[in-house]
């Protein structure tokens, strides 16, 4: 073969071509040809565009989340928020010494939270930003704790029984707090027409051994308020009756940054007396991405200094009082981002819209026909509701043909004693407009004029979304 007729590029070159990123194109690189290793580590390197494409496209496979109506999670924030976080993904936030300006920022939150919460004499409170409200809740119930062990002690009483008193309408979180804590549950069961706990049920479970009472300002289940003032009042009686100084702990759940924006007039914050911690979630409708949670104390001097820690392991002498030590700083920036961005006005008009689409869409459902509402938006961005018949589909068949459409509902059975009842729970968050709400009413209507033809009994299987 003369050399004017010789190819130009060896054969074998096609096959070496991810070695050159210059000239190798993303979609002919071998890694989408052949399988990648999913349990060891690889030998060797991948060109960044292919890793990233692969991981990119593999994720397109799960739900999207426009349309997931399960999560309380914020899945959308400002291009400008986004670019802040994205500058100050590397940042530990407990390294204070180097990161000043995170410390800073931290506290200004927490301050602007101390007030938001209206607390009585702001200079005495304190509170710390935390990966979500699971550790915020903890580091509560941690507090109250050894708060209640040390005055025991002090007494010269037992301190070894601890309990907590709590609905069985609280978020699963705080079972796991009980156990990790060993603190006894005393759990109030819920009532087949009624979801929340009441003063009076609270106050049977209450003793010397109580270390706190839980109120939850939007439940996991329903997104009901408990009666957060009426349980503080009988808390209040107890001691000036009693002595008996039991503090009370409100789960901000989906309401906490709600209910100041929204609904203002009720008190179930700082301005009642009982209410010694709040925990805040500022992932869910604080409109962070997740995860961010928030624990406030009323007096700082309500945390024991046993429970304070001191290392000097960075360089300098750092005091800590979390579960974690490293985490990220980028998410305190984007909730300082939304405070000063948004203001009293924007999140009382983002969290209105959301309210309004959710009473929008709750009026659809209703109007439907086949459903009772639960709760149709009274306080918070929600709606639950449950079919009126299920002698031939359930709620578990309903989200079972709406996922084919792309939805994701959760269906479930409420906890005990209302767990005959089975309810669909829908959150409307920012994303979420009314056109939205037009579609998945017409997609519900679709999905049941189907089933009336296909099922003659339940097919699908309810969760339980409790414990």
């Amino acid at each position: 073969m003369s050399s004017a007729s010789k190819p130009l590029i060896a054969e074998d070159t096609y096959m070496k071509a991810d070695t050159s990123s210059a000239v190798s194109p993303t979609f002919g690189s071998r890694y989408l040809t052949e399988p990648l290793p999913r349990n060891t580590i690889p030998e060797k390197s991948m060109d960044p565009k292919a890793a990233y494409h692969l991981i990119h496209d593999e994720l397109q496979l799960q739900g999207n989340p426009v349309l997931n109506m399960a999560t309380f999670c914020t899945s959308v924030m400002d291009e400008e928020c986004n670019r802040l976080i994205s500058e100050n993904l590397g940042v530990n936030y407990i390294d204070t010494e180097v990161y000043r300006g995170n410390l800073e920022i931290q506290n200004r939150c927490v301050n602007i939270l101390i007030n938001l919460f209206n607390a009585p004499e702001p200079e005495k409170a304190w509170g710390i930003e935390c990966i979500g409200s699971s550790e915020a809740l903890i580091l509560a119930m941690l507090t109250h704790k050894r708060r209640w062990q040390e005055k025991r002690k002090a007494e010269g009483k037992p301190y070894d029984k601890p309990n907590i008193v709590l609905g069985n309408d609280v978020h699963l979180t705080w079972v796991k707090g009980a156990i990790f804590l060993e603190v006894e549950q005393r759990m109030i069961p819920l009532h087949p027409d009624r979801f929340t706990i009441n003063a009076e049920e609270v106050m049977e479970q209450v003793d010397e051994n109580t270390i706190m009472v839980v109120g939850v300002l939007g439940t996991s289940y329903t997104f009901d308020y408990d009666p957060i003032k009426e349980i503080n009042d009988a808390l209040v009686d107890l001691k000036n009756r009693t002595g008996l100084d039991v503090p009370l702990h409100v789960d901000g759940a989906s309401g906490a940054f709600i209910a100041p924006f929204l609904n203002p007039e009720i008190e179930w914050d700082f301005r009642l007396e009982q209410v010694r911690t709040i925990n805040a979630s500022g992932h869910k409708y604080g409109l962070v991405y997740p995860g961010i949670g928030w624990a406030i104390w009323r007096d700082e001097k309500d945390i024991p200094k046993s429970l304070v820690t001191e290392t000097n392991v960075l360089g300098f002498v750092e005091r800590s009082f979390s579960l974690n030590f490293s985490r990220g700083g980028a998410m305190i920036l984007a909730q300082y981002y939304n405070f000063i961005r948004l203001g009293r006005e924007g999140y009382t008009r983002i969290q209105n819209a959301m309210r309004e689409n959710a009473r929008y869409l709750a009026k659809g459902i209703a109007e439907i026909g086949k459903f009772d509402v639960l709760n149709g938006g009274e306080f918070t961005p929600s709606c639950i509701s449950k079919l009126k018949d299920e002698s031939r589909y359930n709620a578990a068949d309903l989200v079972a043909a709406l996922a084919q459409k792309g939805w994701t509902i959760p269906a479930f059975s409420l906890p005990a004693n209302a767990d005959h009842v089975n309810v669909m729970r829908m959150n409307v968050r920012e994303q979420f407009s009314r056109d939205m709400a037009d579609i998945l009413i017409g997609d519900i209507k679709q999905a049941i004029d189907k089933l009336e033809t296909t099922h003659s009994k339940p097919h699908g299987t309810l969760g339980t979304h409790h414990h």
